[in-house]
């Protein structure tokens, strides 16, 4: 039977995360808490912390905040500032390879190199959100009307993928092969990047919040709806023309958070009255984790043995679930 052991703190989580196995609770209110032999916080941001993940090998957690400051926190406390923008707020964060960090204020990516330097890319509209290719130096920005491919490193034309509404969050498939947008208007919107083609993945009664892979690519997950709902990518087209799996359906709470163990085809759902449950893939076999509690599920982590969830609500209620008993 899984076990929890609750850590209520009193601030929305923005992330919960394992780094080096140890639980990280970044909180709203700016602050950083740890189970590491107790219960120890960090002061992080002044003003608040508004996106915080964990970097490329999960040794830091890198943060970012209303006091235009991008942070990246150790396990034994020490903190290393790696950009200040003065006064604009750090809106989104991205983990890239080698220790590469990308973040935006206001209109403009930002992305710090492996050497330290940092380069600037300017969009005519706000830069919602971030995310690396899993092969080389390149980043997505998701943006009004679409997302853009930018390198870095070089000094290359970026690539404009366009769609019409606002783009808020990003991700690439582990295979690179595939760019995938979480949109204002309860949707996603993929391309293929080998030939820009385009993978409507609508339907949803809420807006996308949370997104996760499965191992090896094979399935992205998504909350937004009364249930999980599962991508197919197992195929060169992915999800063109399939019908999604809804995997932990429940009639009168919606799927907030959606996270994919590490090696395993089991995802782990958090809804909106803090319930978490764990669905088998294969089956839709569920196993309940955590009982309904104060406040939506808003972040959801496993560590590196597929043994424990690290969870955040919004209204400060986290914890630890043991799923190994």
């Amino acid at each position: 039977m899984p076990t929890v052991a609750p850590l209520d703190l009193t601030a929305h989580c923005i992330t919960a995360s394992f780094i080096s196995d140890i639980p990280h609770f970044a909180l709203a209110d700016g602050t950083v808490h740890r189970l590491d032999h107790g219960h120890k916080h960090l002061d992080a941001h002044e003003g608040g912390l508004l996106c915080a993940v964990a970097n490329e090998t999960r040794d830091h957690l890198l943060t970012g905040g209303e006091d235009g400051k991008v942070l990246s926190l150790g396990t034994d406390g020490t903190t290393e500032t790696l950009a200040e923008i003065g006064r604009k707020w750090v809106s989104a964060i991205a983990a890239g390879p080698r220790d590469a960090v990308a973040f935006a204020t206001g209109r403009t990516a930002h992305v710090r190199l492996p050497d330290g330097t940092m380069k600037s890319f300017d969009h005519p509209r706000t830069a919602e959100g971030l995310a690396f290719a899993p092969k080389g130096m390149r980043i997505a920005v998701a943006r009004y009307n679409g997302a853009t491919l930018h390198f870095p490193a070089t000094a290359g034309k970026p690539a404009e993928l366009e769609w019409a509404g606002a783009h808020i969050g990003v991700t690439f498939s582990p295979d690179g092969n595939f760019l995938v947008t979480a949109m204002q208007e309860n949707a996603l919107h993929g391309w293929k990047l080998a030939d820009g083609k385009h993978m409507r993945m609508s339907g949803y009664p809420a807006k996308v919040k949370s997104l996760s892979w499965g191992p090896k690519g094979k399935w992205l997950a998504s909350s937004g709806a009364p249930a999980a709902i599962v991508w197919p990518f197992q195929t060169k087209d992915g999800p063109m023309g399939k019908a999604p799996l809804e995997l932990g359906t429940r009639g009168d709470t919606m799927a907030t958070a959606v996270a994919f163990h590490p090696t395993e085809e089991i995802l782990a759902i958090g809804y909106g009255d803090g319930m978490v449950m764990a669905v088998r893939v294969a089956d839709a076999k569920e196993v309940l984790l955590r009982r309904p509690g104060q406040g939506a599920i808003t972040s959801m982590d496993w560590d590196r043995e597929g043994r424990r969830i690290a969870f955040g609500s919004e209204t400060g209620e986290c914890g630890v679930i043991d799923v190994s008993g």
